[in-house]
């Protein structure tokens, strides 16, 4: 008779959170190695779950972010309902994440108290954020069913690198790889309070092309302008490459970089993911909360009076927690 344990992990919404969600997986592994562990998550994740070896299979969940979309929901739950999950480990804290596990029958549903869920999670943990001071640690602690008194092991995530996908790419596009490689990660989705300066990565361009050093800068169409920006007059020495990669390609393509520079953002999380060093660049956020998961990264942070402020613009109009973190600075990091 099988005996594995059947665990469905509804995922978070972002991409810095669904690849500190790994560290999730690996502890359900490591305390009972043949659970299977599907994940229901936003499409947009599908290609990044598939590179964590954790996750038996993803399962889209196509609701746009912040609606309840409650017809959707309860056909997905339905559906699920074949797979005879033992357990549900919510990671959202939104009365709306629950649902699916809910409408699915799935007898245990794990997951913080939060938004009234009383009865849709029958299986409520305190949340205690003097011991559980990280996101990565609140996601590893719903490994276990009692509230922990210290913070639980947690496992780096690491991502599986397709070396032939990556070869394609570089072929297909015509990347040279005869110089060392130092990738851009100049966008932040949630405001302009956590993107170091367009004009600063280009002056670190300028440095770094100088010094034999090549660029690649990588995010999606949203960040195309501000690629062009930071290419503007170089013509094989610094390459925009925004829009022009799948999820799965910047993953790949990370993996072989000399250093990533990023902002606190879901490819900061990625690359440090891929293994590559990291230089990450924080603002309005807290390197305390969500820091960069790997030996291999650094943090440049000045942790202001004003700091952290978790805001999407500087309430001073001055954005002095990025803009004293100068060029040269983050330059001797690489060099």
């Amino acid at each position: 008779m099988n005996l594995s344990k059947k665990i469905l992990i509804v995922g978070p919404a972002w991409v810095g959170d669904m690849v500190m969600a790994q560290s999730l997986f690996k502890t359900l592994k490591e305390q009972q190695a043949d659970c299977v562990i599907d994940v229901l998550a936003p499409p947009w994740s599908m290609p990044l779950l598939q590179r964590m070896p954790e996750v038996n299979q993803a399962i889209a969940l196509d609701v746009a972010h912040g609606k309840l979309g409650l017809r959707t929901r309860y056909r997905v739950g339905r559906q699920l309902r074949v797979n005879k999950y033992d357990q549900a480990i919510i990671l959202p804290r939104s009365y709306k994440a629950a649902l699916v596990p809910f409408f699915a029958k799935i007898p245990m549903r794990t997951g913080y108290r939060g938004e009234m869920r009383f009865g849709i999670v029958n299986n409520r943990l305190p949340l205690d954020r003097e011991v559980l001071t990280q996101t990565v640690q609140r996601f590893t602690a719903l490994a276990y069913h009692h509230e922990l008194q210290k913070p639980p092991l947690v496992y780096q995530p690491s991502l599986t690198i397709d070396v032939a996908n990556r070869e394609w790419f570089i072929k297909d596009v015509g990347l040279k790889m005869n110089k060392p490689i130092i990738a851009f990660m100049p966008g932040a989705e949630y405001g302009e309070a956590k993107r170091w300066p367009t004009e600063y990565y280009r002056q670190l361009a300028e440095m770094l092309v100088s010094n034999g050093y090549r660029i690649w800068v990588l995010g999606s169409d949203k960040e195309q302008q501000l690629g062009t920006v930071i290419c503007e007059g170089y013509e094989e020495d610094v390459i925009n490459l925004c829009g022009k990669t799948k999820l799965e390609d910047v993953i790949d393509l990370l993996s072989i970089v000399h250093t990533a520079v990023s902002n606190d953002s879901g490819l900061m999380h990625i690359a440090c993911a891929a293994g590559t060093k990291v230089i990450g660049i924080y603002g309005s956020s807290d390197p305390a909360y969500t820091p960069p998961l790997s030996d291999k990264a650094e943090v440049m942070y000045l942790n202001m009076s004003c700091s952290p402020c978790f805001q999407r613009t500087c309430q001073f109009e001055h954005l002095e927690c990025l803009r004293n973190i100068k060029p040269v600075d983050v330059f001797k990091r690489i060099y």
